[in-house]
């Protein structure tokens, strides 16, 4: 048990194994997902595993697979040089974010997570609005969230304090850290933060320097990293998966993908919880029914007009919520037709096997 441990597995993980599945299998965690296979560990190397066939057979979404972080219940085989993945432990938290383009379903970015470190550079790629996005999604598992902002080194000081001004006045009691990959400012204050047992996970666009991140931590250029576009000041996809990398002082991180694009879905209480203040104003509009839009006597209009509330805040939490309920309302009909087809499907083999 100190292996698993050592790993992140504590009392509440414990308590919610199913004492039939602990009784044939043995507990593990995901290492990392690449397509079909799977790498996960006990603490103690590496195997690489895969699903049986009741587990894929009986997944009815994204949601019943396993993702990078996740503990799960398996079987080792040929002295831990393969696995099989027989189930999913209950997540503590799930981070998820809709498929990129028009498809409505989800994606998994990675499960148990404790602290998330949301990242954004302090040249082009610093947007408000943006961070909103990603504060939401992190509020939603109650996620710890802290602020790193990457590239101070290209910047004045000066412009590095408006821009944490700008964001502790929107998340006031969230941590906020600029640092340099380059000359390695604040890489120490950044180690100081993380725990042993405890996992992380990186966030943010690509191009902020993630990986770069990751390798100054660890102290090797252990992962791949690639130089931003300077034709279009965009970074290059080089992390394209999510790895649990366990760190000299026992603390776990996990790197993920730069996202373009980040669609919510199902976060109805983690943008209630990060636009907070928006929401006492309206308790405080003169008709329970305000559309906030135009009538007399709104909280939230005459914050806005009083230069108390930003419109821009305010536009991006009104579009964040109709996106949300939009991809919520899409994704339950998409479950719905893919239920009445498998029951169509399995009627037919039923019939099939009668005659």
């Amino acid at each position: 048990m100190d292996k698993l441990e050592n790993i992140g597995y504590g009392d509440w993980f414990h308590n919610q194994v199913d004492v039939g599945k602990i009784a044939a299998h043995e507990v593990a965690r995901v290492v990392a997902v690449h397509k079909d296979s799977y790498v996960i560990t006990k603490g103690d190397g590496e195997v690489f595993a895969e699903c049986s066939g009741n587990l894929l057979y009986a997944s009815g979404s994204p949601f019943d697979l396993p993702t990078t972080g996740d503990w799960i219940y398996a079987d080792f085989y040929d002295d831990d040089s393969h696995a099989i993945i027989h189930g999913v432990l209950p997540r503590r938290t799930l981070l998820k974010r809709k498929t990129a383009g028009k498809l409505v379903d989800f994606q998994l970015i990675a499960a148990n997570i404790d602290f998330a470190f949301i990242m954004q550079s302090v040249d082009y790629n610093f947007n408000l609005r943006r961070l909103e996005r990603y504060l939401a999604m992190v509020n939603e598992n109650q996620i710890t969230p802290l602020i790193l902002l990457s590239k101070c080194d290209l910047v004045s000081p000066d412009e590095v304090e408006e821009i944490k001004k700008n964001i502790i006045s929107i998340t006031p009691h969230t941590s906020v850290l600029a640092f340099s990959n380059l000359t390695r400012e604040n890489i120490t204050a950044i180690k100081s933060f993380l725990s042993p047992g405890k996992t992380y996970c990186l966030l943010g666009s690509s191009g902020v320097g993630k990986t770069t991140l990751l390798n100054s931590i660890i102290g090797s250029e252990q992962f791949e990293t690639q130089a931003v576009s300077k034709k279009q000041s965009k970074g290059r996809h080089t992390t394209t998966s999510r790895e649990l990398v366990q760190l000299d002082n026992g603390a776990l991180l996990i790197d993920t993908p730069g996202m373009r694009e980040l669609g919510n879905m199902s976060i109805g209480a983690g943008i209630d919880e990060t636009f907070s203040e928006i929401l006492e104003l309206a308790e405080h509009c003169q008709f329970r029914d305000c559309s906030h839009t135009n009538e007399k006597g709104c909280a939230i209009l005459a914050a806005i007009k009083a230069d108390e509330l930003d419109e821009h805040r305010y536009k991006n939490y009104v579009k964040m919520k109709t996106e949300s309920a939009f991809y919520e309302m899409s994704y339950s009909e998409k479950r719905k037709k893919d239920k009445e087809f498998g029951k169509m499907v399995k009627s037919v083999m039923k019939s099939k096997k009668k005659r």
